[in-house]
């Protein structure tokens, strides 16, 4: 699939780059990377016009900034470069170094390593909320005897769930790359414990997953929270990330309706992450 790669430069940059990124991640854009001058935005060319979306943000006749944009048209085949550059380590806490191959493992001492090659999946926020869905797991006391890893993107969650101790780990994404790269990770990593499976929420004919692993976007998780409740077992946990802060209220009445309660809500840098566990109606 060939993706657009969007370049916007905006003076002043903030607050205006966080509310384009949360505005173009509703009109259909994928991924995204932080610029010193704005951001990069990633969609599939299928999205169509991008002049017109933009008339739909904030950058549209606004008189409080000077905005300068581009596009460009980027092969399926040259991803991998495109995300080698702007790839940084993602580092959790003093615990965790979620790095590439291209990094040096000397260079990040007493720390559990994840090596993984990086694709669409890293840009701005997913370090973010990798970092806090990455705390989350880290932090599990009791080890479930399965995770359901949704949007596993480069299979980051589903590679530290083995580490931590589970068994068994179905990996599900839309994407057949995002599929692949997880299993190639996983073994780069020596887990032999994740399935991968290719398909959205209505291809899992499994269920009584004792954690459920979502990080993706607002709209996709609450499209997915009455098929959340029904694969989570009962007392199960789910745990949500990549939206903002000021979307945590909205999950929350969502999940709520169809019988999780909030546990715990964790932020860094305007993202934020959701504990919830099931209980009963």
């Amino acid at each position: 699939m060939d993706y657009f790669e969007l370049t916007v430069n905006i003076e002043p940059r903030e607050p205006w780059s966080d509310i384009l990124v949360a505005e173009l991640a509703e009109l259909g854009f994928e991924s995204f990377v932080e610029t010193e001058s704005g951001i990069q935005a990633f969609a599939p060319v299928q999205i169509g016009d991008v002049s017109s979306i933009l008339k739909e943000t904030c950058i549209h006749n606004n008189a409080e900034i000077q905005v300068e944009w581009k596009l460009e048209e980027i092969p399926h085949q040259n991803w991998n470069a495109t995300w080698e550059e702007s790839f940084d380590p993602v580092l959790v806490d003093s615990r965790l170094a979620i790095i590439a191959p291209f990094h040096d493992v000397a260079d990040f001492p007493n720390r559990d390593i994840i090596v993984i090659q990086p694709q669409m999946s890293f840009g701005t926020g997913h370090h973010q909320t990798t970092y806090l869905m990455s705390q989350f797991v880290m932090d599990l006391q009791e080890i479930p005897a399965r995770v359901l890893d949704m949007g596993t993107g480069t299979g980051v969650l589903a590679i530290l769930a083995e580490k931590k101790g589970v068994q068994d780990i179905l990996a599900v994404d839309i994407e057949s790359w995002s599929v692949e790269n997880t299993l190639e990770n996983a073994a780069r990593n020596d887990c032999s414990k994740i399935r991968g499976l290719l398909g959205d929420i209505d291809s899992i004919e499994e269920n009584q997953f004792g954690v459920i692993l979502a990080n993706i976007n607002k709209n996709v998780l609450k499209r997915h929270l009455p098929d959340y409740a029904k694969l989570c077992s009962d007392n199960g946990l789910l745990y949500l990330s990549g939206f903002f802060t000021s979307d945590v209220s909205e999950l929350e009445d969502a999940a709520k309706k169809v019988g999780f309660e909030l546990v715990e809500v964790r932020d860094k840098e305007t993202w934020a992450s959701m504990k919830l566990k099931k209980v009963e109606l």
